[in-house]
């Protein structure tokens, strides 16, 4: 796991900061807005008439060059708070980051407990003594002798009826 995060740190902190065009802007903006109309669509994505006006909408405010992509995307949240595809890292919306990773390191944690105490269960479990291994030696013998009884009567032919 530790591995996975330095892996995702590296590669984030080598990216570009951001788009270089406003072209690059406008499709980073979109991609993180949702389509009011469609279902599980970015604005980006849908080819509907009121995700074509966020598109345009979206490229005048670039366009102005006057606000930050954050900004933009908090103009359209005042609007509607549920046009964000991504929730904010931020408040309430950081449980939805947090939460999930909590769980897998109290599953870890609770599954490394329940492991450790099966393991010392296990060690505290007695040896088989010597009669113990008597007693099983002597049920082996009675049910091969059982076995070797009941596989000499079928092929003698005894109980068939015969005349």
């Amino acid at each position: 796991m530790v591995l996975v995060i330095a892996g995702f740190l590296a590669v984030g902190g080598t990216r570009a900061s951001g788009p270089q065009t406003p072209e690059d802007r406008v499709d980073e903006v979109t991609q993180r807005l949702a389509c009011p109309v469609c279902d599980g669509e970015s604005v980006f994505e849908s080819q509907n008439n009121s995700s074509r006006a966020i598109r345009n909408e979206v490229a005048d405010l670039v366009r102005e060059n006057e606000l930050s992509d954050d900004e933009i995307l908090a103009v359209f949240e005042a609007r509607n708070s549920e046009i964000l595809l991504v929730p904010k890292a931020t408040g309430f919306d950081a449980l939805v980051w947090v939460l999930p990773v909590m769980g897998f390191i109290i599953g870890t944690v609770a599954l490394g407990f329940a492991f450790r105490r099966w393991k010392l269960e296990a060690e505290a479990t007695p040896d088989a003594t010597d009669d113990d291994r008597r007693l099983v030696a002597a049920a082996l013998i009675a049910d091969d002798a059982a076995e070797a009884a009941s596989s000499d009567v079928g092929a003698d032919g005894a109980g068939s009826d015969e005349s």
